[in-house]
C-alpha cells in the first residue's frame, strides 16, 4: 500500500512549463535524515512519459535530508508522482499534475558535436542550508546531451540514438550520501541539489556513468 505522503515528502512543480524539456521539480522531505528513521529512496514516476520512471533516488542517514532539486522532461499533459519508501519499507507518495509536452523529442540546446564533446564535464555547486541542523547543500551541474531516442537529428532527419546518463554516486569522505538510477526523463545537462549531513566530513566525490559505459568523475 501507498500512503499520503503529506506528513513524509512534498513535491513542487509548475502547474504549467515553460519549456517541457527542462521542468524544474523539488522533492521535500519533511523533516531531516536520522539512523532510526529515514528515507531510503525517492522514485520519480511521469506516467505519460514513454518511459515512466525518470529517476531513482538512493539515500542514506548520512544524506541529511531527503531533499532532491533537478530537472526533468515531460511528454505529454501528466502526473508526476514522487514515491518514498522508508526504512521500516513504507511507501509515502506526493503527487501534482503537469501541463507541458514535446519535452522528451525536443531538439537539444546545443548541436550533437558540440553536446558530445563536452559531456562529462562537471562542477559542484555549494549552497546555504535551507533548514537548520541537516548539513550541507550542493548542487551537482552534469554536461551530457541525454539523448531520449526520440529527437530527431535536424540535418539527416534520422532519430538520435538513445545516450544518456544512468548512474551518479556522490560520496563525502568515502561514505555515500546519494545515488542516483537515471533514465530518459532527465533534462539535457542535468542538475541535481541534495543536502550531505553533518555526520560525514572530507572531500566531496561525484561518480557519474552513462548508457555508454563511459564514465566520468
Amino acid at each position: 500500500a501507498i500512503e499520503d505522503g503529506k506528513n513524509v515528502i512534498s513535491l513542487t512543480t509548475p502547474y504549467r512549463a515553460e519549456d517541457a524539456a527542462i521542468v524544474p521539480i523539488t522533492i521535500a522531505a519533511a523533516k531531516p535524515q536520522t539512523k532510526d528513521e529515514f528515507i531510503e529512496s525517492i522514485t520519480l514516476v511521469i506516467d505519460q512519459n514513454p518511459s515512466p520512471v525518470a529517476a531513482v533516488f538512493h539515500l542514506t542517514p548520512d544524506s541529511g535530508l531527503a531533499t532532491i532539486d533537478t530537472r526533468i522532461r515531460i511528454d505529454a499533459f501528466t502526473d508526476v508522482r514522487a514515491i518514498a519508501k522508508m526504512n521500516d519499507g513504507r511507501l509515502f507518495m506526493a503527487a501534482n499534475f503537469i501541463k507541458a509536452s514535446g519535452g522528451c523529442g525536443s531538439p537539444g540546446l546545443s548541436t550533437m558535436d558540440e553536446a558530445r564533446a563536452q559531456a562529462g564535464k562537471m562542477k559542484m555547486k555549494f549552497l546555504a542550508s535551507r533548514m537548520e541542523g541537516v548539513g550541507g547543500q550542493a548542487q551537482l551541474l552534469i554536461r551530457h546531451p541525454n539523448f531520449s531516442g526520440l529527437q530527431m537529428n535536424q540535418i539527416s532527419g534520422d532519430f538520435i540514438p538513445a545516450h544518456y546518463i544512468d548512474s551518479i554516486e556522490v560520496t563525502r569522505g568515502g561514505v555515500k550520501v546519494l545515488s542516483v538510477e537515471g533514465d530518459i526523463s532527465l533534462s539535457e545537462n542535468p542538475s541535481i541539489r541534495f543536502y550531505f549531513g553533518d555526520n560525514t566530513s572530507g572531500d566531496i566525490s561525484a561518480v557519474v556513468m552513462d548508457t555508454q559505459s563511459k564514465t566520468f568523475k
